[in-house]
Parts: structure tokens; C-alpha cells; sequence
């Protein structure tokens, strides 16, 4: 896809600096980076988002995403990694290419998410969960 920014990384008509590559994927280091050694997961083959992407093609990027945590723990010296994968705009995703974030975490780092875990109303958790058995 000419208008898709990973597609043309993928291809190499765009710079990247490539950490893997395989038969199904590519690794980047995220050049806007959250974290020291903020790493992107690429398939090869356009995907706008979790809804869109193959099953093989998933697969492969949760072992490849698995493999660059290790690095990151090992290599990196990481406390933590988090693992971060958005889908459409109102869950922060900006690139429309499936793809998923390896981020190093440190202890003391910068990077803040929004969500504070909280109790929720468990009558209502009960209630929402039904929504999830429909057809």
C-alpha cells in the first residue's frame, strides 16, 4: 500500500533501523520512542489493525514481540517491558498497520499510561460481560 508508512518501511523505500527481520515480519526501533530501545513489530503483509491481520501473521508477531522482550530484559538491562498493541484511533493507534510496541521499562522512566486500575462496579462488570457471548 503506497500511503501506508509501514508498508513502505517494509519494503525498504523508507529508513528504518531494523533489529529482526524474518519471512513474516520486521522489528524497528520506534524513532518517537517512549523508552530508551522502544521496539515496533511489523508483518510484512498489510493489515490494518487486529480485526484485519491473519492468524499466522498474529501468531507470529506475538513470538517475534516475546523474542524482543528477552532482548529488551537481557540486553537492555529492562526492569519490565510492556507489550502494547492499539486498534483504532480512540485506543491511540496512529499507524494503520497492525503492528506492536515493545517498550523497556526502568524503573523511574517517564513514561506515564492513563489508566489507574480502580474497583469497578461488579454488578455492572457482570452486566458488560454478557455483550461478549453474542453472535
Amino acid at each position: 500500500m503506497d500511503d501506508c508508512i509501514f508498508c513502505r518501511i517494509v519494503a525498504g523505500d523508507l529508513p528504518s533501523i531494523r533489529i529482526h527481520e524474518d519471512e513474516r515480519a520486521i522489528v524497528i526501533m520506534d524513532i518517537n520512542p517512549a523508552t530508551r530501545g522502544h521496539a515496533l513489530v511489523i508483518p510484512r503483509a498489510h493489515a490494518r489493525d487486529i480485526q484485519d491481520i491473519s492468524d499466522e501473521d498474529l501468531a507470529h508477531c506475538a513470538l517475534v514481540s516475546r523474542d524482543i522482550a528477552g532482548r529488551a530484559l537481557s540486553g537492555l538491562a529492562a526492569d519490565g517491558v510492556t507489550i502494547m498493541q492499539s486498534n483504532g484511533a480512540a485506543a491511540w493507534q496512529t499507524v494503520f498497520h497492525y503492528h506492536v510496541h515493545v517498550i523497556p521499562r526502568y524503573h523511574g522512566d517517564p513514561l506515564v499510561l492513563p489508566w489507574r486500575p480502580a474497583p469497578g462496579d461488579l454488578a455492572e462488570i457482570q452486566d458488560i460481560s454478557s455483550a461478549y457471548f453474542q453472535d
